[in-house]
């Protein structure tokens, strides 16, 4: 008898070992597997099961959650959704979670770490925190005022605090619902579908990820270059540049948009936009030297987030003399996010530091109390002298002031602008993307208030200074009038 108790204790043990080994497996080495399959709806109940957290602008949150009454419990919904769309992304119940939504997506489902005050009895209880707040640095009236200036037109517009790298506005147009795609009905695959199929691309965030052929408002990069490197020393100083001016290695004759550019300085070849002058300045500078400079810009990073990913912007440093000359003047293979081209301008009005752009002012808890910091923000960097800067700022103020850029004029402020246009398409058929990019600050401080960066896709006009200041500088003048302490 004890014989065969013996035994059915050892085989009971054996087969207890053998749950325990299974559990093991199917709990710790396999659970990776089951949590993402398919067939498995609980990490989608929880993670839907309670309100997500907002996301805030000017202190009022442009997000909310909805009670759907289904097992996917709590949608997203948003207020001002179109507006702020290039801001917040979408989170989809179906397609998952874009842009800010995304970036904070931790904080804002609750899985964040930072969330739990007894981390250790949550995971017990299987407890998640209630969601997090992420604060935005947008300015709901110069977001608004930029929104409104691209009339539903294709472009974007980016606005940022110079000294901070606060962006105060980021918009592309034209912009989508968010709310659409929040639940996971036929109304939403539809949506989806709807969207990805428009032919002007609602759903692509123009300000950070799509990138464009700079044009003219590339010249302040190639004119810092020239100067920073010692080649122009005297800004007034003529320089022997024709007009046409042949590039180098080739017969082609690159000619300029308007008169006074045959052997004019750097200042009136700013203020003229002479392709000629400024190709032979980036050629006679040289490829490193001019790659170089894109890159303290910010060109050619591929790793900038603020926190959602930016398309990298590109400076070639491949090149023959020629297409050197063309990268230059914005042409080329040279291209750069809006955002891109606001940093340039916030550089240029910061006496040429460069403090990298950031979207997110603070994360909470649902109650307001602030996570413990993440990691530092990246320290402002010299990407110029500040005698270059100041000699920048003179010159785009000569823009505005007596040049293409009237149109940013601001009654009591010093306005700094650059316009431009791009050329594109087949043999440059296609209407030119028109450009610009200004700064401004009070006359009695010197510290600039906001720096802006518009392009628009399907500006009319004949001229590239015309289309420049026409179309893209009205937009950046009510953009600066609307925010940043500028009235």
């Amino acid at each position: 008898m004890s014989r065969a108790i013996r035994r059915t204790a050892a085989f009971s043990f054996l087969l207890l070992a053998a749950l325990l080994v299974n559990a093991v497996r199917v709990q710790v080495i396999e659970a990776d597997g089951y949590n993402g399959s398919p067939a498995n709806r609980r990490a989608a109940i929880a993670r839907y099961a309670q309100p997500r957290g907002a996301i805030l602008v000017g202190g009022r949150p442009v997000t909310g959650s909805r009670d759907s009454g289904g097992r996917l419990r709590y949608e997203r919904t948003y207020t001002d959704g179109p507006l702020y769309a290039p801001v917040t992304g979408f989170a989809s119940q179906t397609y998952g979670t874009s842009l800010l939504e995304s970036a904070e997506d931790g904080v804002l489902a609750g899985t964040d770490r930072r969330l739990a005050a007894f981390p250790w009895w949550d995971r017990l209880v299987r407890r998640r925190p209630p969601g997090g707040r992420v604060e935005t640095t947008i300015e709901p009236a110069m977001q608004r005022a930029a929104f409104r200036g691209l009339a539903g037109r294709k472009g974007a517009v980016v606005a940022l605090e110079p000294r901070s790298g606060r962006v105060l506005a980021l918009v592309s147009s034209p912009s989508y619902d968010p709310g659409e795609l929040s639940g996971n009905g036929p109304s939403v695959t539809g949506a989806w579908r709807r969207l990805n199929e428009a032919p002007d691309r609602p759903m692509l965030n123009r300000a950070l990820r799509q990138t464009y052929p700079p044009g003219s408002v590339f010249k302040v990069v190639t004119a810092a270059a020239a100067l920073e490197s010692g080649l122009v020393r005297d800004p007034d100083a003529p320089l022997d540049v024709p007009d046409p001016y042949t590039l180098p290695g080739t017969r082609t004759a690159l000619g300029n948009p308007a008169e006074g550019c045959e052997h004019a300085g750097l200042r009136e070849a700013f203020r003229l936009s002479c392709n000629t002058v400024f190709a032979r300045l980036g050629g006679a500078v040289g490829l490193r030297t001019m790659a170089a400079a894109a890159e303290r810009f910010g060109f050619n990073d591929p790793g900038l987030r603020i926190p959602s990913p930016v398309a990298p912007s590109t400076f070639d440093r491949r090149m023959d003399a020629a297409q050197l000359a063309l990268s230059s003047i914005g042409q080329y293979d040279t291209a750069a996010t809006p955002l891109q081209m606001a940093m340039v301008a916030a550089a240029v009005a910061d006496d040429g530091q460069l403090a990298p752009p950031y979207l997110v002012e603070r994360v909470t808890d649902a109650y307001g109390a602030p996570l413990v910091p993440g990691p530092p923000r990246e320290p402002a960097r010299q990407v110029m002298s500040p005698a270059t800067a100041q000699l920048l700022q003179e010159m785009m103020t000569e823009v505005v002031e007596h040049g293409t850029g009237r149109t940013a004029a601001i009654d009591g402020f010093t306005v700094g602008g650059k316009t431009g246009t791009a050329q594109h398409g087949v043999r440059n058929e296609g209407t030119p993307y028109a450009w610009f990019i200004a700064w401004a600050r009070d006359r009695r401080s010197h510290e600039p208030a906001a720096a802006v960066a518009v392009v628009v896709e399907d500006a009319e006009a004949e001229r590239a200074d015309i289309s420049g200041g026409g179309s893209a500088g009205p937009i950046a003048r009510a953009v600066l009038a609307a925010g940043g302490g500028v009235r």
